[in-house]
């Protein structure tokens, strides 16, 4: 294993695979904060290099955090497919890149139980932002909860009603606005302002109602803690979807409050009384940095950590995953350009590892990134099929204090891409007026229609 070379008549040489990952990775701000990035563009060309001649068998023998002392790289470790790893283990990262880019995506999906996070994030350092659509397009993630997302010519959406306080009231109006434009296939999922199991299960059981009433096939899910979810769940709240975020490390897994002992034990009680009929219930989320911000991350890059995240999540078969992308801060993605990429990123990555994955296109206020980068990612992500987005009222989260796809949005990027949403969901708004031929009538966007006489 040969970890330097020769450019441009300087030498360069690299301590382990770790810092040839970390400083192969386009410029991040949370790697320079971290002190691991590439000093200079010709050091990342280099580092490049060297990983593009590094095998599949060197990044699976080592891992950025050690196997003894870290429970995602054992979860990441022992769900390897071995008689596919055996067959690829010599590829070279490079010839892995060459591969992807030029296979279909069935061939693609019959490498991919062979390939470890560490592998996947490395092919994805090799790849510009033009290789990740290419490579992402091909890879198609269906999966199963009371709908099935991500079926070819489909674009769906999370309908995001959350409300400061948590009111009813507040909240079911943001649902019936979002209904009557399209919005909410993927699921109706609310983001707590309070983490109780009695908010909670009166927010689940509202949403399930709204859904039983006007026949929305969807899901439903809110995003509390997965042990508030649990209690939840055993004192007969009607959930289809249970949450948890992740991290790609086990020390940043203790800072979200959650083991892979407490996952299992949240997928199994799940699995036994979830409200929904498919084999796929759980809903993940993740985000470039947050390793970094929770101490962590071990040395490693934030996008290999991130990958990392998605070896986890592949554990549990879940219906949806997606990333914050640009919802930490500019600490870890600095503008709209490390937004962007960043974006391609993490979206091809799931994929790559075989996930229903979409995207929580946004930004926060502090960061150097505005409407137009957003819509700029959206537009790219939404081209090469991405599963879904976020469907949040004017695009302005008033509980959560972030920018994210509206509504509005969702509608036009259907029509950009001429993509629809889930068949079942557009043939019951199709019968209510909302919707005709794959397009929003003039009735769109009138929530009276969810109204005692509406209807």
């Amino acid at each position: 294993m040969i970890l330097r070379t020769t450019l441009f008549g300087n030498v360069y040489n690299f301590s382990s695979v770790k810092e040839v990952l970390a400083k192969a990775n386009e410029e991040k701000s949370g790697d320079r904060l971290a002190g691991i990035g590439a000093a200079s563009t010709k050091e990342r060309v280099a580092a490049k290099i060297v990983l593009s001649e590094l095998t599949i068998e060197d990044l699976r023998n080592n891992p950025v955090v050690d196997y003894d002392k870290d429970e995602v790289t054992r979860v990441i470790q022992d769900g390897l497919n071995e008689e596919v790893y055996i067959r690829i283990k010599s590829m070279t990262i490079g010839e892995l890149r060459e591969f992807i880019l030029s296979s279909s995506g069935e061939e693609i999906a019959e490498i991919r139980d062979g390939l470890t996070s560490e592998v996947i994030a490395g092919v994805t350092k090799l790849m510009s932002n033009l290789d990740l659509i290419i490579a992402s397009k091909k890879l198609t993630n269906m999966a199963t909860c009371n709908t099935t997302i991500g079926k070819v010519g489909t674009l769906s959406s999370r309908l995001q009603p959350n409300h400061p306080t948590d009111s009813i009231h507040g909240v079911m109006a943001s649902v019936m606005e979002g209904i009557s434009y399209g919005v909410g296939d993927a699921v109706i999922g609310l983001n707590p302002a309070v983490d109780t199991v009695d908010s909670v299960s009166n927010i689940l059981k509202a949403f399930k109602d709204f859904m039983n009433e006007f026949k929305i096939p969807t899901q439903n899910c809110v995003l509390a803690h997965v042990t508030t979810q649990m209690e939840a769940i055993k004192k007969g709240a009607p959930m289809d979807l249970m949450f948890q975020s992740i991290a790609g490390s086990e020390i940043s897994n203790r800072g979200f409050g959650i083991n892979v002992k407490l996952l299992d034990e949240a997928y199994f009680t799940m699995k036994e009384l979830k409200s929904s009929k498919g084999n796929n219930f759980m809903y993940f989320e993740t985000g470039q940095g947050s390793e970094l911000s929770s101490e962590g991350h071990s040395g490693a890059d934030q996008l290999t950590m991130e990958a990392r995240c998605y070896g986890l999540a592949k554990r549990y078969n879940p219906f949806l995953v997606n990333t914050v992308v640009g919802f930490i801060g500019p600490e870890y993605l600095y503008d709209g350009a490390q937004v962007i990429r960043a974006g391609l990123e993490d979206h091809f990555m799931g994929k790559l590892t075989g996930l229903s994955m979409g995207v929580d296109v946004c930004y926060t206020n502090h960061m150097k990134a505005d409407q137009n980068d957003l819509e700029n990612l959206a537009v790219l992500l939404a081209g090469c099929n991405c599963n879904y987005f976020m469907g949040v009222p004017g695009g302005d989260d008033v509980m959560l204090m972030y920018q994210s796809t509206s509504y509005h949005d969702i509608a036009a990027l259907r029509e950009v891409t001429n993509k629809r949403p889930i068949k079942e969901f557009e043939n019951r708004l199709e019968e209510l007026g909302i919707m005709k031929n794959g397009m929003l009538t003039d009735r769109a966007g009138d929530p009276s229609a969810f109204l005692k006489g509406g209807v």
